[in-house]
C-alpha cells in the first residue's frame, strides 16, 4: 500500500508535459534557459532601464538644465551689478549732501550775524561823526572814544573788521564813490574824502567805504603836474 512509505515523506506523480511547460514559462520570463540568472525585472549593466528611451535624452536634459542655470546666473549677476551701482551712487550722493550741509552750517556760523552787524554799523558811523565834530578839549571825547573802541572790539570777536580807504586808489569792488573832488595835488582816482569806513565780515565785504574821489581840475591837462 502507498501508506507504507516512510513517515513524513511525500511523493506525487506529475505529468512530463506539465514539467516541460513550466520550464518554458521560466525561460520566457528570465531570458535564460532552465530559469537560471537574474530575477525578473533586473537588467544587465549598461542596458537602459527603459528599452524604448533614446540614448541621448538624459544628456540633452542635463544640457538644458545647465543652460538654464547659466542664464539665471547671468541675470543674477546683472542685478547685483545694478544694485552695486545704485549703492555707489547713493553713497556719493550722501557724501555730497554731507559736505554741502557742512558748508551751509559753516556759512551760517560765520555769516549768520551779517544782518545784525549791518544794522549796528550806523551806530559806529555816528560815533565817528561825533568825534570828528567835537572840540579837542571836550571832556566827553575820551568817553566817546572808549565806547567806540569797545563797540568795535566786540564786533571783531565775530569776525567784523573795519578799513579805511583814505589815500588809496579807488576800487569799485571795495569803495562806493559819493562824489568827485577836483584836485591838482593827487592823481585822479585817489580817495581824498571818506564819509564812512568800510567793513568786512570774515573777509567778506558787507559795506563798502563811502568816499570822495579826486578828479583833474577843469582845464587841467595831463593830471598832476610833477614839475
Amino acid at each position: 500500500m502507498a501508506d507504507r512509505h516512510r513517515k513524513g515523506s511525500f511523493k506525487a506523480d506529475i505529468p512530463t508535459d506539465a514539467v516541460e511547460e513550466a520550464l518554458r514559462s521560466v525561460e520566457r520570463v528570465t531570458g535564460h534557459p532552465g530559469g537560471e540568472g537574474e530575477a525578473p525585472g533586473e537588467v544587465e549593466a549598461g542596458v537602459p532601464a527603459d528599452p524604448g528611451a533614446e540614448p541621448g535624452g538624459e544628456v540633452q536634459s542635463l544640457k538644458a538644465q545647465l543652460e538654464l542655470s547659466q542664464s539665471i546666473g547671468r541675470e543674477t549677476q546683472k542685478k547685483l551689478e545694478e544694485a552695486h551701482d545704485r549703492w555707489v551712487r547713493s553713497v556719493a550722493d550722501l557724501e555730497n549732501y554731507r559736505k554741502r550741509a557742512q558748508r551751509e552750517r559753516d556759512e551760517v556760523q560765520k555769516f549768520g550775524v551779517e544782518k545784525l552787524v549791518k544794522d549796528l554799523l550806523p551806530v559806529i558811523d555816528n560815533l565817528d561823526r561825533a568825534l570828528a565834530a567835537a572840540a579837542a578839549d571836550d571832556p566827553l571825547v575820551a568817553g566817546v572814544k572808549l565806547v567806540r573802541s569797545s563797540f568795535e572790539q566786540a564786533l571783531s570777536r565775530y569776525g567784523v573788521q573795519s578799513f579805511s580807504a583814505m589815500g588809496t586808489t579807488f576800487d569799485p569792488a571795495r569803495h562806493e564813490a559819493l562824489m568827485q573832488v577836483p584836485s591838482a595835488e593827487v592823481a585822479p582816482g585817489t580817495v581824498v574824502l571818506e564819509h564812512a569806513r568800510g567793513f568786512t565780515l570774515h573777509e567778506r565785504l558787507i559795506r563798502p567805504a563811502m568816499v570822495g574821489v579826486a578828479v583833474a581840475p577843469p582845464g587841467a591837462e595831463g593830471g598832476v603836474d610833477d614839475t
